[in-house]
């Protein structure tokens, strides 16, 4: 079964950008428990990574799955402004850790992933060489590989 992938940035709703980055309670982790809940049916798998104003989130599984789950997403009132940054096939999942968990980041680093090249997903293999631009998918997973060590779905 083809594995597809969405990755998307967009504006916080109000109630959640005034909460405090890192807070583990309120609205967002309601929300996000609900999005793993849902996934995990679903068979999708992802990160929303947040830096207190904007997200950034990466989902992928199979077709149907992804389709229904990113519909959700589009119709939520948790954030406006959404912007489609990439979607495709990824050929084998890239994050299988959680059906969904949110990580705050810097607010430097979220622009940094959101403006990278997500063109076809690419990863490299091994280390980029100094001269080479990371990828959004690059970015991405340096961000989350400290979280990886932990099987938790909790949020941080």
């Amino acid at each position: 079964m083809p594995i597809r992938a969405v990755v998307y940035t967009s504006e916080a709703a109000a109630d959640i950008a005034a909460s405090r980055l890192g807070q583990t309670g309120g609205r967002l982790c309601g929300i996000v428990d609900d999005a793993a809940r849902f996934n995990r049916d679903a068979g999708v798998t992802g990160v929303l990574l947040f830096d207190g104003a904007r997200f950034v989130q990466y989902m992928e599984g199979p077709d149907d799955g992804l389709q229904v789950a990113y519909s959700r997403v589009l119709g939520a009132s948790s954030h406006s402004g959404l912007i489609e940054l990439q979607r495709g096939r990824v050929g084998q999942r890239r994050l299988p850790f959680w059906p969904m968990r949110w990580l705050p980041v810097e607010p430097t680093e979220l622009r940094r992933v959101a403006s990278a090249d997500w063109t076809g997903f690419v990863q490299r293999e091994g280390t980029a060489a100094p001269t080479t631009t990371a990828t959004g998918m690059e970015l991405l997973r340096a961000l989350v590989e400290p979280y990886t060590a932990s099987p938790s779905t909790e949020s941080p």
